[in-house]
């Protein structure tokens, strides 16, 4: 297996190859040279994009500074994209739906990470259950979708409606929004643990990544990479 080594970072060369999925870099916790060093590696590998999850606006300032209108920031996701965005090679879509505005953050980092994995994302944000005609004014989106990305806090109910609705995998993604009984996510996290309908695999709370990284394994089943 090639590696690249930093003396901080063992940058895994060869991800892609194996796995299908290109390496990301978590943000959080690195210094922005860190940031950069470990994404010019890539690069020179020939990785594009490079994606990186959980970056701060002032690590991303640095990163535009080094890497200029290559580098896209999204704000919003804490999202960093180094290089284009590749055309969807999927065998179908990805819909992301949130419970509420609050939960966009989370389904921005889920739907981003699909993009760049080389995916069709189709987006319908504030659908929760508190008013169900939301949600079912896109009864065709759900229907003819491969996987659904549910993104809910409070009580984390999206997910369960959703699954019995949709004839494909939905994957629940408990946010940390809530009032003081939401316990910072857990109660969405357990609700959806506890769905009665079939068919929802649950992230950790606030993991969008893993939602977004999971989705598109299962929309390229079948795609050779």
């Amino acid at each position: 297996m090639k590696t690249a080594e930093l003396g901080y970072a063992s940058v895994d060369l060869d991800r892609k190859k194996r796995t299908g999925v290109p390496e990301v870099i978590y943000g959080a916790g690195k210094n922005a040279e860190e940031i950069i060093g470990i994404a010019s590696t890539l690069r020179e590998a020939g990785q594009e994009p490079v994606l990186v999850t959980r970056i701060d606006e002032d690590k991303a300032e640095a990163c535009a500074e080094a890497f200029g209108e290559d580098f896209i920031y999204h704000k919003n996701a804490q999202i960093g994209v180094l290089g284009k965005i590749p055309a969807a090679d999927g065998v179908g879509k990805i819909v992301v739906l949130t419970g509420g505005t609050s939960d966009i953050p989370v389904a921005e980092e889920a739907a981003l990470t699909a993009e760049t994995m080389g995916n069709e994302v189709i987006r319908h944000y504030d659908v929760g259950v508190a008013g169900l005609h939301r949600l079912l004014a896109h009864e065709d989106d759900i229907a003819s979708a491969t996987v659904i990305i549910a993104v809910a806090g409070m009580e984390g109910a999206l997910a369960s409606v959703v699954a019995g609705l949709a004839p494909c995998p939905v994957i629940a993604v408990p946010t940390s929004v809530g009032y003081g009984a939401s316990f910072g996510g857990l109660s969405a996290l357990l609700s959806m643990l506890n769905s009665c309908a079939s068919g929802v695999s649950v992230v950790n709370i606030d993991n969008g990544f893993g939602a977004g990284f999971q989705a598109s394994l299962i929309n390229h089943v079948g795609v050779k990479r």
